[in-house]
């Protein structure tokens, strides 16, 4: 059980289970010229928040040692990236098993021993409900709030869940390759269902149009699956990892 901190803004409370650090391994595939190529990696993802509506969110991933594979044509993987025979998976509910990632089990990384492995990439960006904004928020620019919040406490807050039994979700994402992400979707309870309203790409980005990513929360460990459609290609599988909290 994830204990609610006391000082933790109203609007945060649906994403409580997300904040702290986390840790795990995942495997990163996706076609490319015909062929699937996977790699293994590491990931370190950060929830924080100071005081305010909104989350704070930081994911570094490195290459873990020989994991880069081709698997051959497309739809076709080799059986040693296949998931490990006799590997037991742990239980999801309903509508998760989405979320397993899939290829083969690596050995952690212990965090001492990140520095001997080479950096893939990173992505920063917020998470906040999605509601109209109104006086009692910051902005547009560094505008202060010209009223009190109009979610003052959990029962206003509740008047923001929607008919879905869950709340809409607003997430913004920027990545160090110029491309910058808009998502819109779901939390509900231990699920977070995400899709991009729209991207915005640099002159001298790879092409990029849509992604989807999911998140659940399953025996205390953090289940994500991300899908992109990029390179020409329709939306497919790209990303997935299991990740550990290593601290609140």
């Amino acid at each position: 059980m994830f204990d609610i901190p006391t000082d933790l803004p109203p609007e945060l409370v649906p994403l409580t289970w997300l904040i702290g650090t986390w840790e795990g391994e995942g495997m990163v595939e996706y076609e490319v010229g015909g062929k699937l190529r996977m790699h293994p990696f590491h990931q370190r993802v950060e929830f924080t928040h100071n005081d305010q509506p909104f989350l704070e969110y930081r994911s570094r991933s490195w290459l873990l040692p020989d994991g880069s594979s081709d698997a051959g044509e497309a739809g076709e993987p080799s059986a040693e990236n296949g998931a490990a025979e006799g590997t037991e998976k742990p239980f999801l509910p309903e509508g998760m098993d989405a979320l397993m990632p899939k290829g083969p089990t690596v050995t952690p990384a212990a965090s001492d021993e990140l520095a001997g492995l080479l950096p893939l990439t990173s992505e920063m960006g917020f998470w906040r409900l999605a509601r109209p904004r109104d006086a009692g928020d910051v902005g547009p620019g560094m505008l202060p709030p010209s009223d009190n919040t109009s979610y003052p406490n959990a029962d206003a807050v509740e008047k923001l869940r929607n008919n879905q039994n869950g709340f809409d979700l607003e997430v913004t994402l920027a990545h160090p390759t110029g491309v910058s992400e808009l998502y819109y979707g779901m939390i509900r309870g231990p699920r977070v269902d995400l899709a991009t309203e729209g991207v915005v790409r640099s002159s001298g980005s790879e092409e990029y149009r849509s992604a989807t990513r999911m998140y659940g929360l399953v025996q205390g460990r953090m289940f994500w699956a991300w899908d992109i459609a990029a390179l020409g290609g329709e939306l497919a599988t790209h990303a997935s990892a299991q990740l550990t909290r290593v601290s609140e």
